[in-house]
């Protein structure tokens, strides 16, 4: 099997500061997580900024500009910055950030989706800060905005425009078959690297057969002109991305997407999830890529290339 490309998501924009001390929300504590997954073995860096203060998701420019210097003074991964940012705000908002600061890759949703995080209110009653209670329950009555004209703009403005790749983030099938259709219309060109996303209310669940229709559709949309990582939201996390490796796939993890190492066990950071699953890919025969492994991969246009 080829090279398995390890991506760590270190904060993201769902889990809220009151879930877990570890969550990193501060420039240093963002950027010394990062470094840190790097060094575990991840060859890619899916990062969010937060507000320092509240922890609150964040798309100012400045919040990404206080820690990506850190980060790449400290390790060689790549830096693959959202523009998904939250459901909560506008495209614009959400592509101030990647416009501004050209990174080697950056997300791009396939799709708009109900984007449901209240189910997470049942587990707790205080909160730290007076903005997460109301952001998760005012989740049950939210799209998260991404239509054809939203992707063809961030296409032509991060890929055409300043030379990005992406992570294409599929939440259902559907998803797979918007992609094909950018590919017909020549906007979106190889090698091309899915990301099943997998466990969030709204999109498809964290189950392996699900994972075996999405990889079959993907082969008959895509040929070999592909390559597939997962991610899964929650316990599942482990459990499918063994799943995804043993099919050839590569896989995400970090506190983005789950903030538990074991069952009720709480990740004290985003390497030490990287260093179970890198145990769990080597035991299955993968090689972990390095940095330099997944820009060849992905075609990258080098981390000399970036804005900051």
């Amino acid at each position: 099997m080829s090279k398995i490309v390890i991506t760590c998501a270190v904060t993201g924009s769902i889990h809220t500061p009151s879930m877990s001390p570890y969550l990193p929300v501060t420039p240093g504590d963002i950027a010394s997580q990062a470094i840190g997954a790097a060094r575990a073995g991840a060859a890619i860096l899916h990062l969010h900024a937060r507000a320092p203060e509240t922890g609150r998701p964040s798309a100012a420019v400045e919040h990404y500009r206080a820690f990506l210097p850190a980060i790449r003074k400290g390790c060689n991964a790549i830096v693959n910055l959202t523009t998904g940012g939250s459901a909560m705000m506008t495209l614009d908002e959400r592509l101030a950030a990647p416009l501004a600061l050209r990174p080697e890759m950056c997300s791009l949703n396939m799709g708009s989706m109900n984007f449901a995080l209240y189910p997470m209110l049942g587990k707790r009653t205080e909160w730290l800060h007076d903005w997460e209670e109301p952001f998760l329950r005012n989740s049950d009555d939210l799209v998260f905005k991404n239509t054809p004209r939203d992707i063809e703009g961030v296409l032509r403005q991060m890929g055409q425009e300043r030379g990005a790749r992406f992570e294409f983030e599929c939440y259902d099938v559907s998803h797979l078959y918007m992609l094909r259709h950018f590919v017909d219309r020549g906007l979106v060109n190889g090698p091309i690297f899915i990301q099943f996303v997998m466990g969030v209310l709204g999109g498809i669940a964290a189950e392996p057969e699900h994972l075996d229709h999405l990889k079959a559709t993907a082969d008959r949309l895509f040929g070999d002109g592909f390559m597939f990582s997962v991610l899964a939201a929650g316990r599942q996390q482990m459990p499918m991305a063994e799943k995804a490796a043993a099919m050839g796939g590569h896989v995400r993890v970090g506190l983005e997407d789950n903030l538990f190492l074991s069952k009720g066990v709480l990740a004290r950071s985003n390497a030490e999830q990287v260093e179970r699953v890198r145990e769990i890919v080597e035991a299955l025969g993968r090689t972990v890529a390095t940095p330099e492994d997944a820009r060849a991969m992905l075609g990258l246009k080098g981390a000399e290339a970036v804005g900051f």
